[in-house]
């Protein structure tokens, strides 16, 4: 299988439009599956967006949204936010046939469970809930720092992850975060003390989603306790392939 390439759609200043970087999925993600270039993985960061998964009740939609759009995506999950100091990576690869979409969510789990260990910051998944996640400490309670939505359409997968650096917590107040009331939502600079930009943290995402996507084995990192959205049963939050 081809080795996976990395490309950097835009970051800062440049950061991308989230439905201009849609499109360039979608382009991208057309000529993978038709065999016209290797497995891609975008980078970037998008100005303030909400987007809203499939599973998106209206009531969890914000009221006020600050100026920032909110977009009906065809990926799984809920609501969520992109931002500056948010690192997004958007994986357009063709799945092996040993490698099945529960897994591939793992990996891309794992990939920033481990960026996260660069930093100091332990973090592992709660079954149940998607994403990557910090435990309640007795002073703050269990803490989203990783969210994860993907969409598998012809083998090939689309969408991605986001990991809070040092975006603005600002923004999440405006809305519940994927829909879990009960947790709240972190940054890598927070929990470590100090600014953790998407700059320093960027480059070591890419390392472990390199890591992660030559499709060796490897060994996951052991879950906390299962905690299912309120009202909701475990379940991973996906479009399966050929939709």
């Amino acid at each position: 299988m081809d080795e996976v390439q990395f490309e950097v759609a835009g970051l800062g200043d440049e950061a991308v439009d989230y439905l201009a970087a849609w499109d360039l999925q979608r382009g991208v993600h057309a000529q993978v599956v038709a065999g016209e270039r290797p497995g891609t993985v975008l980078l970037l960061e998008h100005p303030p967006t909400y987007t809203a998964g499939k599973r998106t009740d209206p009531h969890e939609r914000p009221l006020d949204a600050g100026g920032a759009p909110v977009i009906d995506v065809d990926r799984g999950g809920k609501i969520t936010f992109h931002g500056p100091g948010q690192v997004v990576a958007y994986p357009i690869v063709a799945l092996p046939d040993h490698v099945k979409v529960v897994d591939f969510v793992r990996r891309m789990e794992e990939a920033m469970i481990a960026t996260c260990a660069h930093f100091g910051v332990e973090t592992a998944r709660v079954p149940g809930r998607s994403g990557v996640w910090l435990r309640a400490d007795g002073l703050r309670q269990e803490r989203k720092v990783g969210a994860i939505g993907i969409r598998v359409s012809r083998g090939v997968t689309m969408h991605g992850i986001a990991l809070n650096c040092d975006v603005d917590l600002g923004w999440y107040d405006r809305f519940v975060p994927c829909g879990i009331a009960d947790a709240g939502v972190t940054t890598l600079s927070v929990e470590t003390g100090r600014r953790v930009g998407v700059e320093e943290v960027l480059p070591v995402l890419r390392t472990e989603l390199a890591r992660m996507l030559t499709w060796d084995a490897y060994v996951p990192t052991p879950d906390y306790d299962a905690r299912p959205e309120p009202g909701r049963g475990p379940r991973i939050e996906l479009v399966t392939p050929g939709s």
